[in-house]
């Protein structure tokens, strides 16, 4: 059933949208007078739409003019301007920093003025910029400590990198080799490309690396690259010059503060494809340009990338350059998630039951066999991160000196409930010698059932059970698994 709105009410129902959304729009006539101003731009800027609507766009922003106005500058040139960064000074003073983009107007093909989209960014380019300049200091500070001292500083002297090899706790094949491998990659000046899913500890890795090697004494800096607003996160990482867009000031960039350091960034498929070719540049030549400047500049840091989907399919989704990916891919590194080495779980509640007690003085000495069970039973779709909170969550509302299952998180013990596996699928462990013995029956049960409903295509059982297949064979050779053996335990 199609209904139409007449123009009255299809007007009011129009002007209700864009004044409820969260983005500031302001609409000005050919003649650069005011005709739309919404809540969210007066929200922003600090004025109120009577002191805006039906006035010249210059006589409310002293700070702007025909040359830096972008909605002037459209109205000239009948060209959108798009995602630029800007900091506003009203007539009463207050600094706004916006991101905005600015289109013509057109109807039936004539000009009628010009529109501008914004999104208020000052809190976060404030703190950003804080944080860079409190990086700058403190990297300057440690430079002079360390050059008053005639004794070397070791890494925890680099107040941002606190990690090392020895916290990245496990047993497993695949982590015993990836610590290999990162203590041999330590002391390589090469670029290193990181994928793991989120909460695998991505950043503990990096971190170890970077105290590991060379770097150790040099400026540690991250940067999550999904975090900021693509121009802000320009002139984070490249450093502005004053007067490069109206409020800018004379400030290095994480490039410069990292230089001969580490730089992780994370998430780099997050990072816009047109900063990415600038961050190829780096990589290849050491040079860049300060928003800006014509000045060329060099910085000499490591660069370490890391992303939480497979590279290769985000350079097919167009997310990663594939220039940058081969640059960044000469050191390739896998973190594999937790449901692929649930046989750590154990090292890992134990580590983080002694940080838990450290951190709150308790006195936390186990976790009974259910919860145990319950942990090998579950997926962990947030990794190591989410095991760590799981017990945190447990040390704050627990009791006692042993973690039971009514101590951990509701989410987590209503998806046992939901699937009644705690009761159903946990043997007791007076059943067997240990708990690797009873883990191991458990797990040779679940994928013997899975061999045998697949009819042995060790293929579709890796399906099926959702893990790789090379790891399924690992585990059938661990387990002695074939067709022609029984089963080593039961449920």
């Amino acid at each position: 059933m199609e209904f139409h709105l007449n123009e009255g009410i299809e007007k009011h129902v129009f002007l209700s949208i864009l004044d409820a959304i969260d983005s500031g729009i302001t609409v000005i006539d050919c003649n650069g007078v005011t005709i739309f101003y919404n809540k969210a731009a007066s929200k922003i800027e600090g004025l109120d739409p009577e002191e805006v609507i039906g006035k010249h766009l210059l006589s409310i922003y002293p700070s702007l003019n025909e040359n830096n106005s972008s909605l002037l500058t459209v109205l000239k040139t009948k060209w959108p301007v798009l995602e630029q960064q800007q900091t506003l000074v009203t007539r009463t003073g207050k600094r706004a920093t916006v991101v905005y983009s600015t289109y013509p107007l057109f109807k039936d093909g004539v000009l009628i003025g010009a529109f501008d989209i914004s999104r208020d960014i000052t809190e976060i380019k404030n703190l950003s910029e804080r944080l860079v300049d409190l990086q700058a200091k403190l990297m300057d500070s440690k430079k002079g400590s360390m050059a008053s001292s005639s004794m070397a500083s070791s890494h925890n002297s680099d107040y941002a990198s606190i990690y090392t090899l020895d916290d990245i706790i496990g047993e497993n094949p695949s982590i015993v080799k990836l610590k290999k491998l990162a203590q041999r990659v330590a002391y390589s000046p090469s670029p290193i490309l990181i994928y793991g899913e989120t909460g695998t500890g991505k950043e503990v890795l990096v971190q170890a690396i970077h105290n590991e090697g060379a770097t150790s004494s040099k400026p540690f800096v991250a940067q999550n690259c999904a975090a900021l607003p693509a121009t802000l996160l320009e002139s984070i990482l490249m450093g502005t010059v004053k007067g490069s867009f109206t409020g800018s000031e004379d400030r290095p960039g994480l490039l410069e503060i990292a230089h001969e350091g580490t730089l992780l960034l994370d998430e780099i498929n997050s990072m816009p494809l047109d900063l990415q070719s600038k961050i190829l540049r780096v990589l290849q030549e050491g040079s860049f340009r300060r928003i800006g400047d014509t000045k060329l500049r060099f910085a000499r840091p490591r660069i370490v990338a890391c992303t939480n989907v497979d590279p290769a399919e985000a350079v097919k989704n167009k997310q990663l350059r594939i220039d940058l990916y081969y640059r960044l891919n000469v050191i390739s590194l896998y973190i594999p998630p937790l449901r692929e080495r649930k046989e750590d779980i154990p090292l890992l509640v134990r580590h983080f039951i002694s940080k838990l007690n450290d951190k709150f003085q308790v006195n936390v000495k186990d976790v009974d066999d259910r919860v145990m069970s319950a942990f090998h039973c579950y997926d962990w779709p947030g990794n190591v991160r989410e095991l760590q909170h799981c017990l945190e969550h447990a040390v704050n509302v627990m009791s006692g000196s042993v973690i039971k299952l009514d101590h951990l998180p509701f989410y987590f013990t209503s998806y046992f409930n939901k699937k009644n596996l705690v009761e159903t699928t946990v043997p007791h462990i007076s059943n067997f010698k240990s708990l690797p013995e009873a883990l191991n029956s458990i797990e040779g049960a679940l994928i013997w059932d899975a061999l045998t409903q697949c009819n042995w295509n060790v293929t579709q059982a890796a399906c099926m059970l959702k893990i790789p297949r090379q790891t399924l064979q690992y585990k059938m050779r661990n387990l002695e698994l074939n067709k022609n053996k029984n089963k080593g335990g039961s449920l």
